[in-house]
């Protein structure tokens, strides 16, 4: 049983937590890579071969999924580079920004136009893959574009595919499965947008709604799936194989840098900013630099006000045995996406050496500043995702902010910093609905 007064009593940050102030929370646990690495049970290997796999289907997603044609079927979204968004966030807040300010658009993945793109189609893919190799359709070294023909999709279609969702994961999983053949039903909880079931249906997926949240809708997809021998479960609260999809996002941001002539280093630390729910996009990503950059790079994530699962969890060290409703939170938040009550122990028992930090931000923000990329830079993501955009403000005003920089060595190097905010979705977003984001303004 749950204690809510001696939770708060020995942890004061969730204090203010409970009475839904923003705050940055600076994780204590946190140590070197070379340490976090030995205390992992994950394998940079496995990352890898998440890449490669990726790189065996990218003949079949191409022909599964036209839009890719111009990246041969590597799903890859654009790095840029947001000075006037920059500007604007320093004239709106008033607060610092040094060094550059990029914008990750995983908001325009191919396919699934989000970050879950990246770690739920190579679920499935890995998913077919198996199958295929069981049932001696494949061959390690065939080229896999074969599966696009009918005799894959009539196989595939004897199986079932199902997920839980708030929104993202869903269309991600769905899309996918649908296309390869599968039997898709995805999970959807209250606050999943209607335009994102629609389009589900419309793409042949089988949507199943719950008045409940996405705990809930995991819960019961997963129990249905499980009564179903010819039914696979995507668990987006335990999977390893959506955190290593969403792992490989560090190798490929890497080739982008490099492209770009941004160096990252000892002198030019890169602090990195992304939208958190269950944790598995923004842990999977935040093990996959740390891989990559070591200690020369500082990963937070921003939760929701009205929504910090993984906050709580992590402060508390109970992870998934604790959700948002034990402290009185009501876990009801515009960012549909990152409408969690209950957080991934998956990911942030990995994340206890690894995490720089939790923000977490006012829903009116969210509004404020997609309006604000909209009209400085002319791109448009969902709300959800802009809460990237509340790490960049406030990492140099807020006093654990300053300490963090501090204690790690950053004050003279903060002028050559790169800031990367995750845009985590968006570019599904019907023009409507995105006309009714931008004339969204909520009481302060």
């Amino acid at each position: 049983m749950i204690n809510k007064s001696e939770i708060i009593n020995n942890n004061p940050v969730l204090k203010d937590a409970s009475e839904l102030k923003e705050l940055l929370w600076l994780n204590p646990r946190l140590s070197t890579y070379a340490t976090a690495e030995g205390k992992t049970n994950v394998d940079t290997f496995a990352i890898d071969d998440a890449q490669n796999r990726l790189s065996k289907f990218a003949p079949l997603i191409e022909i599964l999924f036209p839009e890719t044609k111009i990246s041969h079927g590597i799903i890859e979204s654009p790095l840029k580079q947001i000075n006037n968004m920059k500007k604007a966030l320093i004239q709106e807040y008033h607060t610092e920004i040094s060094g550059k300010l990029l914008l990750k658009m995983d908001s325009h993945l191919a396919i699934a136009g989000s970050v879950k793109a990246r770690g739920g189609i190579y679920e499935v893919l890995k998913y077919a893959e198996q199958l295929a190799l069981k049932n001696n359709m494949i061959r390690e070294d065939d080229d896999y574009s074969i599966m696009a023909q009918q005799k894959y999709r009539d196989f595939f279609n004897q199986y079932k595919i199902q997920v839980g969702s708030t929104g993202n994961l869903g269309l991600s999983i769905g899309i996918t499965s649908a296309a390869l053949g599968f039997n898709v039903i995805v999970h959807m909880s209250s606050d999943a947008k209607q335009w994102k079931k629609d389009l589900l249906r419309s793409k042949g997926a089988q949507v199943v709604e719950y008045d409940s949240d996405f705990s809930k809708a995991v819960e019961e997809g997963r129990k249905l799936s499980d009564h179903d021998p010819m039914s696979y479960f995507v668990d987006d609260e335990n999977s390893m194989n959506l955190f290593l999809g969403y792992a490989v996002a560090a190798r490929r941001l890497k080739k982008q840098l490099d492209e770009m002539n941004i160096q990252i280093d000892e002198k030019h630390p890169m602090i990195v900013y992304l939208p958190c729910g269950v944790g598995g996009a923004p842990g999977g990503i935040t093990y996959g630099l740390k891989s990559v950059y070591g200690d020369n790079v500082h990963c937070f994530f921003v939760e929701p006000t009205h929504s910090p699962s993984m906050l709580i969890g992590m402060v508390t060290g109970l992870h998934n045995d604790i959700c948002v409703q034990d402290l009185g939170i009501d876990g009801k938040t515009h960012a549909d996406g990152l409408a969690v009550g209950r957080p991934s122990k998956l990911v942030g028992k990995i994340m206890e050496d690894l995490l720089g930090g939790i923000f977490t931000v006012d829903d009116y923000k969210l509004y404020d500043n997609m309006r604000l990329l909209h009209d400085s830079e002319n791109i448009s993501i969902e709300p959800s995702a802009c809460a990237a955009f509340e790490g960049v403000v406030k990492m140099e005003v807020y006093q654990d902010g300053k300490e963090y920089i501090k204690k790690h060595g950053l004050e003279s190097k903060m002028k050559d910093a790169v800031h990367i905010a995750w845009a985590t979705g968006g570019s599904l977003v019907p023009e409507e609905i995105n006309r009714q984001f931008l004339e969204t303004h909520l009481q302060r």
